[in-house]
């Protein structure tokens, strides 16, 4: 612990899509840093629904089910709502209101040039069906971080194109303004390797069904774990097998607790005599016990829901006033603030 006053905090804001259960990818790459970092900064993170029907409008519903669960996963894995605030897009009206502000310095090339934008748009297979607000993603995101003066961003390497476009959008607001009226934010990368997908072809996404969510059952866990991508080449226990791109040891190597014992596994599957059924198997009673006790906190808040919106309503209330104050210092900019 270090000896910060609040006024030396930094501003940390982050978040997720509602648009399903969170998945071990997220507790990596994300949320393990979050419970780390909420003891010493001043941590905000954002539920987005309305960010989730950008691309989910024609089935709602999947996106109005998923906020409880979601904020169901953060008390399970240990964010504290006295320490962290956790508050809903859809109600801090402020961020739809700055989007629009926002949406009138940028232009649509240079958001059909955002890198995160185009794989996204690639993937998704939208082509010239591309929903607008999904175009617009990059500058909802600005509105959110600028409306919490965050000067922190947890992102993984493959958002900082979307700072940097933030921080473009600052300097225009502070140009316009002729004075510094927003925050530049920076992008704080997690020291966690990205986790793959069980398949090995992707990264883990909700929407392609290859992840292990944190709620997952104790055969859901299994069938994961055993249908996990190895080496291709080691077709028989005796075989040397690759290390590299197996994704069975790069699981062990994000979860297991003893690093010294998956050393040892690597260089006796490296040199032959260890099947892939034996590290499979090791895998699957390492995940099987870290996710237990997050399983079992994650029932035990959903069946309380009425909880789970009480810290939602309180987060919200609490991040209104913020963002609705930011929302005034942009408005008087374009001399919008006439009463």
């Amino acid at each position: 612990m270090t000896n910060q006053t609040n006024t030396e905090r930094q501003v940390i804001l982050t978040g997720d899509r509602a648009t399903g259960p969170l998945h071990l990818g997220h507790y990596v790459g994300s949320l393990k840093q979050r419970v780390s970092l909420q003891d010493e900064h001043d941590q905000t993170i954002l539920v987005a629904d309305m960010q989730g029907l950008t691309d989910n409008a024609h089935n709602p519903s999947k996106v109005s089910s998923s906020i409880l669960n979601v904020v169901a996963d953060y008390l399970a894995v240990g964010i504290d709502p006295r320490k962290t605030t956790v508050c809903l897009q859809s109600q801090l009206p402020a961020l739809a209101e700055l989007t629009m502000y926002y949406s009138n310095v940028v232009t649509v090339t240079r958001l059909e040039r955002n890198p995160t934008v185009k794989s996204e748009i690639k993937s998704k297979g939208f082509e010239r069906s591309l929903p607008a607000g999904f175009l617009t993603y990059p500058i909802s995101q600005a509105a959110d971080i600028t409306a919490f003066n965050a000067t922190l961003v947890p992102v993984g390497d493959d958002q900082l194109p979307m700072i940097e476009q933030t921080n473009e959008i600052v300097r225009k607001i502070n140009s316009l303004a002729g004075k510094p009226v927003l925050k530049e934010c920076k992008p704080l990368l997690s020291n966690a390797s990205r986790l793959p997908s069980t398949d090995g072809k992707n990264k883990m996404s909700k929407s392609m069904g290859n992840t292990i969510n944190l709620g997952a059952t104790e055969k859901e866990i299994s069938t994961a774990v055993r249908s996990m991508y190895t080496d291709p080449d080691h077709l028989k226990v005796e075989d040397p097998g690759k290390v590299e791109g197996n994704v069975v040891f790069t699981y062990l190597d994000a979860f297991h607790p003893d690093i010294k014992y998956v050393s040892q596994l690597k260089k006796h599957y490296q040199r032959g005599g260890l099947g892939d059924g034996t590290t499979k198997k090791i895998l699957e009673e390492c995940l099987q016990e870290v996710l237990k006790p997050i399983r079992e906190r994650r029932e035990k808040y959903l069946k309380d829901k009425a909880q789970l919106i009480d810290i939602l309503r309180a987060g919200s209330e609490i991040s209104r006033e913020k963002t609705n104050d930011i929302l005034l210092r942009v408005k008087s900019v374009f001399g919008l603030n006439l009463f």
